[in-house]
């Protein structure tokens, strides 16, 4: 019970008024159900003392009266508790969503979608579930049990003792078998992860199983998977079977103990014929409780299994956070950015070593170099989506580690390579944190990122369904999203990932026409493997390797005859085979 307490006191703590009403109610039920078979004792009694029969009627009555009270409070303590563990299971939802947001990208590199999702439904499920008809069953069957064992101490402790000599017995079945259950609950949560993880795959990698022709293998190996998940679910359910009998046959061998030893006892007139049937209905009163605490054994164990699965969650803590007294930009942000001797490792390898660059405020930078130099790591450190393993990475002359990372990205248009879209309409898919008066404004976004003939031709414009991850629009349609989407905040930085790879070269131009003109006065890093994306940047940076290896402007960087000169023939050359 102390386990139990811990874990669910701090979650129905707010709703404590609430969840003190739903237990007064209980113990007035439970109070009223002990009361009821004492009426039907002095009932009995009364008659077999030679009373009138209508003591009897009254004795009915008294009964009927009490049902009709203890069913009254039966109601509002079910209202009560049920609410307080559906509000409890809104907050703990709030707070695990909440909780997730602020995980930075490298727990999510690691972590399977379908296991945190398991986690936030199935798993959250089962601690509303404890603590709901959980609690309440294991409260009200604790109190039914000592209140009516009151009652038969009172009326005769010797029966009452060997009525509840098998007690003990229950315990024990219970404790081993609670073990049981809640073992088998971590292992058939972490198999319904593992489903829930290998469904989202398939799914969101259905074309490239279709492509490849793997259906058969996908489905056997789902199938591994799922018959793992429904024998540990049938080891369960075996275990959680076995307490019901148990339990029933503890209760059958209490009222035989009842009807041997009471019989004896009454035989020789040592109790009472009231005596000996209130006893009867005693047992009858405890066969719930003592169903009951199966039930409810089940459902404490499965919530503690899964309020640990959920815990691990919260144990997570993010590597990128605010500091405990963030330093604020003095002033409006200019957009001056200095990488510092940052040196970037993954456990892969090293992606940055040593490198500093220094871009001054309303300038636009671009990073060039060949696949897997660093160029999409350099990018991400600009909105702290990581930090430098060594290095400092500065803002207007700031550390970004003495910043609020909120603060940071508010500041930041950011169009990451892989571009993702929310199953929404276009528009706000653009409009992603702008008010929803702002439909000029996403309009005029779109026209700059080269999606007005897109538009045009969507049969509803920008209230047009993307699908899931935009899934309905074609690759070059879905980086102009994004980059209209970065447009839209007009902040003083703005990075371009590798925005313009999807588009054919007509368009890159026309777009890059109207950046132009929106990029001025601002600070912008153009990440391409495009010489002609770059080539009218104020200055350029060529990384191989995780350094540093030129910069200039595209004309100093030509006459050099480097990597940047070499990429740039290359280039042409493709683009005169293509026009031949």
């Amino acid at each position: 019970m102390k386990r139990v307490l811990a874990v669910t006191w701090p979650l129905i703590r707010p709703h404590k008024r609430a969840a003190a009403m739903g237990l007064g109610a209980l113990v007035l039920k439970d109070v009223f159900t002990a009361l009821q078979p004492l009426v039907l004792k002095h009932g009995v009694d009364a008659v077999a003392g030679g009373a009138a029969l209508s003591s009897l009627l009254w004795a009915g009555v008294a009964l009927l009266a009490l049902s009709a009270i203890k069913g009254f409070f039966q109601y509002w303590m079910r209202v009560l508790v049920i609410g307080v563990s559906r509000e409890a299971e809104y907050d703990l939802r709030r707070r695990l969503f909440a909780h997730l947001q602020t995980l930075d990208r490298a727990y999510y590199d690691n972590a399977r979608t379908g296991d945190v999702i398991s986690r936030a439904t199935s798993d959250l499920t089962n601690v509303r579930a404890m603590l709901g008809p959980g609690l309440m069953y294991w409260v009200e069957t604790g109190i039914t049990a000592v209140l009516i064992a009151a009652v038969m101490l009172w009326t005769d402790w010797k029966l009452a003792i060997a009525a509840l000599a098998p007690a003990p017995l229950v315990s024990i079945a219970v404790i081993y078998l609670g073990r049981q259950i809640h073992a088998r609950t971590e292992k058939v949560q972490a198999l319904f992860g593992e489903i829930s993880a290998r469904l989202q795959e398939h799914l969101a990698g259905v074309r490239v199983v279709r492509a490849y022709a793997q259906e058969e293998a996908e489905t056997k190996a789902f199938e591994e998977v799922n018959r793992s998940y429904v024998n540990q679910s049938l080891k369960l359910g075996l275990t959680s079977g076995m307490l019901w009998p148990v339990l029933e046959g503890m209760m059958g061998i209490t009222f035989l103990v009842v009807l041997w030893v009471g019989g004896y006892r009454l035989i020789h007139g040592e109790i009472t014929v009231g005596s000996f049937l209130m006893f009867n209905f005693c047992m009858g009163v405890l066969t719930w409780p003592m169903i009951a605490l199966g039930y409810v054994i089940n459902l404490m164990e499965r919530g503690l299994a899964s309020w640990g699965r959920i815990n691990e969650l919260f144990a997570v803590r993010p590597a990128i956070a605010a500091p405990a007294n963030p330093k604020r930009f003095e002033g409006p942000v200019r957009g001056e950015i200095e990488f510092d001797r940052v040196t970037v490792a993954y456990s892969q390898g090293v992606a940055l070593r040593d490198v500093s660059i220094r871009i001054p405020a309303g300038t636009t930078a671009a990073i060039v170099g060949h696949t897997g130099c660093g160029k999409s790591t350099l990018a991400s450190l600009v909105p702290r989506l990581l930090d430098p393993t060594s290095g400092t990475v500065r803002i207007d002359g700031v550390d970004l580690r003495d910043l609020d990372p909120a603060e940071v990205r508010e500041a930041i248009g950011y169009v990451p390579q892989e571009t993702f879209l929310f199953s929404a309409t276009l528009g706000e898919n653009i409009g992603i944190g702008a008010d929803a008066s702002a439909k000029d404004q996403i309009r005029e976004a779109a026209e700059a990122a080269g999606l007005g003939p897109d538009i045009q031709g969507f049969p509803d414009g920008l209230d047009t369904k993307v699908g899931e991850r935009g899934l309905t629009l074609s690759g070059g349609q879905k980086q102009r999203t994004a980059i209209a989407r970065a447009l839209l905040r007009k902040a003083p930085v703005l990075i371009l990932d590798d925005a313009l790879s999807s588009v054919d070269t007509i368009t890159e131009e026309r777009i890059l026409g109207h950046l132009t003109e929106l990029m001025h006065g601002r600070t912008a890093i153009v990440i391409s493997h495009r010489v002609s994306t770059v080539r009218g940047c104020d200055r350029i940076f060529v990384l191989e390797h995780g350094r540093l290896a030129e910069e200039g402007t595209h004309e100093e960087l030509i006459a050099r005859g480097g990597y940047y000169a070499g990429l740039h023939q290359k280039q042409l050359l493709e683009e005169e085979l293509q026009t031949a």
